[in-house]
């Protein structure tokens, strides 16, 4: 398979950036998409060229650490992220555009790679739960119904990718707090602090930069792991409430 990549080179945070425009041949359809741009680093850094910079880690769908805009979608044509986005969805040769996550709460780091940690400072203003929990409890010692452990788990899956936030046209945050906090506030232990856990989460997003939520659903259909629009009903529920 051979391919056009455009990708976005920037130096650094304060410098300009530009597409530029490069070819790699060979590709096998069953490389992932990180493998695509290993094999266009290799060639770059044997032509004594700066390879392209893109953040990855666990490669296996896990960590949330890869994240990309391809051809103007989040993550690229299918539900998932970026590591597990198979070069055989692509066909041979395509002109494909590769553009960090756009955001003015993700400042770009250097090309591909952004700075994310404002998801980690909303998660810090109120993820977590104050009551001393010393060693694995017994399962059964805390009585959760169903309904609500099925809810807690549903949204428990987000990691923290910011699809969300790339996808959504406002750059909002709203889906990954709405995940946040649905999955600690439905559950017994994260009780006493619902109310103050939303108001953190949600002031800090606010202080964070990010865009307000205008129901347009694009986070939702970009999350890799399928956190439902309905958590943001939730979230703002939740935020009422307290």
């Amino acid at each position: 398979m051979n391919l056009t990549l455009r990708i976005w080179r920037q130096q650094g945070p304060e410098t300009p950036g530009e597409m530029t425009e490069y070819r790699v041949s060979g590709i096998s359809e069953d490389m992932s998409f990180l493998e695509m741009l290993d094999t266009l680093n290799e060639e770059l850094i044997l032509r004594g060229e700066r390879p392209v910079a893109f953040d990855h880690d666990c490669r296996e769908g896990i960590c949330g650490a890869c994240g990309m805009v391809i051809n103007g979608q989040a993550h690229g044509p299918e539900r998932t992220t970026t590591c597990q986005l198979h070069m055989r969805h692509f066909d041979d040769g395509d002109t494909i555009d590769v553009e960090p996550w756009r955001a003015g709460a993700f400042p770009v780091v250097r090309d591909l790679m952004v700075d994310r940690s404002a998801l980690d400072r909303i998660i810090g203003s109120g993820g977590y739960v104050t009551a001393p929990t010393g060693s694995a409890p017994e399962a059964h010692a805390t009585p959760v119904p169903k309904e609500a452990a099925d809810l807690a788990f549903e949204h428990a899956e987000c990691i923290g990718c910011g699809a969300c936030v790339a996808a959504c046209p406002n750059g909002s945050a709203m889906l990954f707090t709405a995940a946040k906090v649905v999955h600690l506030n439905v559950l017994p232990q994260g009780a006493p602090e619902r109310a103050s856990r939303v108001r953190n989460m949600v002031e800090t997003m606010d202080a964070e930069g990010f865009g307000g939520c205008t129901n347009t659903g694009e986070c939702a259909t970009a999350c890799p792991k399928g956190i439902p629009l309905t958590g943001i009903a939730r979230l703002n529920r939740e935020f009422l409430r307290s």
